[in-house]
Order: C-alpha cells, then structure tokens, then sequence
C-alpha cells in the first residue's frame, strides 16, 4: 500500500523510542510506531499486508514523517497478533504518553489494552532482556579480545569435503523441529512441554543458533535415519557457519559503530546502551507483574536518573549484570503470586478485531 494509503486509515500514530521512555537527547532521532486498518480487499480477498516499515519519503499526510526511516505501522491484525505475545516493543504502544495522531476507534484499542497483559510478560520481557546481554557480552568479548582471522572450515576439522552451507543446515534443521515437534504434538500428558517448545520458546531459533550436542548425536541420527559421518558433518558445520557469522558481525560492528559510542564503549568495557536496555526491560515486566500496569515513560516510573547513570559509563559491567541478575530472580518470585492470566484470552482479542473493523468502516 502506498503511503498516504495506509495513513488515511490510520488510528493511532505514537512516539516511541527514547522519546517514548524519557530518555532522549537533543540529538535522538525519532520513533514513531503506529497501527492501521487495511482497506476491504485485504480482508476478504488475496492480498495481504502485516505492516509499513518504508517509503516514508512519498507523499504523505503526516508531514513529520517526511523521510524517517525510524517510522514502522502495523496492520490490525498483526499488531494484535504481537499484542496477543506479548511483544515488548509493541506493547508499548499502547502505554505512550505522545500520539500525534489518534482516532475514536484508536481510542477505543487504547481502552481495551489491558486485555493483551499476561504473564507472558515475564518470558518476553526477560527473552529480549537477555538477547540485550547477548549482545553485551559479544561486543565485550570483541573489545577484551578480539578475533584474529576469518574462520577456515578445517579450523572445526572438516578437511575432505566442503563444509554444509547455511540453507542446507538450516533445511535439515527445519527438518529436525517438525519431526521432534510431531513426536509431541498429540500427547496429551506432555502439553506443557508442547506449548513451551512450540509457543513461549522459538525452539526453531534454538536449533538454528546453537549446534547440537554431543549427547544428542545418536538420537538426531536415529531420529532422522541419517548417516553418522552425516551427523557429525552437520555438527561441524554448524561450529563453522556460527563462527564465520559471528566474524561477518564482529567486521559489521567494527564498521558501523558510532564513534561516541564506541569511546564510551572502550572506557567502560562493555555496550552502556544495551545495558540500560536489558535493565529498562527487566524493570518493566516486573512492574507489569506486580501492578497490571506498563510504564513507558522511565519518568514516571522514577528510574530514568539511574537508567541515564548506565548510559554515561556510571555504573560498571558487573555491577549492571548483578542488577540483572537481581530482576530476573525477583520476576521468577513474583510470577507466581501475579494477579494476570496466564495467557491473554484469543476470544475477547478476536472480538476486539471485529469491533475495531467496523468501527472503521471500509
């Protein structure tokens, strides 16, 4: 859909990003994230749209979206699809302090956005946490000790025929998840299992990132009829495309750093932005857990001082992965005496989408 298409039928436009959370400088660009309802074709014929992330630079209604490439709009549904997940970044959305353009059937979503509030949050929350130390504890590694040379597939001891590439890994993977997904599928004694395998974790990404243990080679091969010296290929190869992905990031990173950033990032030793992230995040599960209530703006909540103190080198790696480590068993604690539902309920989700749909009109 064309640009201006998709904002005539948009219902709600916010501020998001460091603007969103209190914590933007004179020089901080601008996040907006919105939501839109697709016209009638999209809902009763082929076409399709999830959202509209680019092409900000046609003609327009909103004239401060000119060009910002920091501009993403969902469709209705996707955007309840996320909700219904408990997507950290989308959630938000719904708990703005700015929206420079909000509608009656806009208002209406607002209205309803403790429907999406589950304990979901703690798996989410926790998950993209923790993908920020990832990230933390990479770009630590890359500044104390820094890779020396682009990986050789005879450095994980394939020499006599050429390593699997990467769709050949992944398709086997692919593989491996649905036949394992299928032994549990139909038990009902093991649903628990199922839903963490399938819904609260993206297992498929697991077998994809990591390679598979030893211990697991003979099940894998057993499972999958495969050869042995297959299997260990595979396990190989796996150690080989990890470590040329992670030389392609480490060139990328080095590339494409912010200077300011990266000076911070060698006097304190680690990424002060991904660490206020990890910490931001943690902090604001955990307050959804005990209150039903999500705090965007780090003002309100009252730690924006100290979430600005991380972001100026004030506090160091360790006492930043200790504060982490501190939230993550408070969640774990708090969890289970949470007033929120488990999951968020599908039905009343659903009916919200009807509702919002004709609210709209065509």
């Amino acid at each position: 859909m064309k640009r201006i298409e998709v904002e005539k039928r948009t219902i709600l436009l916010g501020l998001a990003g460091s603007h969103g959370y209190g914590l933007n400088r004179p020089d901080s660009d601008y996040d907006y994230r919105g939501v839109f309802i697709a016209p009638k074709r999209f809902y009763l014929g082929f076409d399709r749209i999830e959202q509209k992330d680019s092409g900000w630079d046609e003609p327009g209604i909103f004239s401060f979206l000119d060009s910002n490439k920091d501009t993403v709009i969902y469709e209705l549904r996707k955007l309840l699809q996320l909700l219904a997940g408990a997507n950290p970044n989308v959630l938000e959305l719904l708990w703005l302090n700015q929206y420079p353009v909000l509608t009656l059937v806009g208002q209406h979503l607002i209205k309803k956005r403790k429907i999406f509030l589950s304990k979901k949050v703690k798996h989410t929350y926790s998950g993209y946490a923790f993908a920020q130390i990832k990230k933390m504890e990479t770009h630590r590694k890359w500044l104390l000790n820094p890779p020396q040379k682009k990986p050789v597939p005879s450095d994980f001891g394939i020499e006599d025929e050429p390593p699997l590439s990467k769709e050949e890994l992944n398709a086997f993977l692919e593989y491996l998840y649905n036949l394992i997904r299928g032994k549990i599928e139909f038990l009902e004694q093991v649903e628990q299992l199922y839903n963490l395998l399938v819904a609260d974790i993206d297992f498929k990404a697991v077998l994809k990132q990591y390679t598979l243990p030893d211990e697991t080679l003979e099940y894998t091969q057993n499972l999958t009829h495969s050869r042995k010296d297959f299997i260990r290929l595979l396990q190989k190869s796996q150690s080989y495309q990890i470590a040329l992905r992670e030389w392609k990031a480490y060139l990328s990173w080095q590339e494409n750093r912010n200077p300011a950033r990266a000076e911070m990032e060698r006097k304190s030793g680690f990424d002060l932005k991904h660490g206020m992230h990890c910490i931001r995040l943690l902090r604001s599960g955990l307050e959804i857990l005990q209150t039903g209530e999500l705090i965007v703006d780090r003002r309100i909540a009252g730690d924006v001082d100290d979430l600005k103190a991380i972001l100026k080198g004030n506090y160091s790696y360790e006492q930043v992965m200790k504060m982490a480590e501190d939230l993550m068993a408070e969640m774990e604690k708090v969890y289970e005496k949470s007033n929120l539902p488990y999951k968020p309920d599908l039905e009343q989700i659903n009916e919200l989408c009807i509702e919002l749909v004709e609210m709209q009109g065509w």
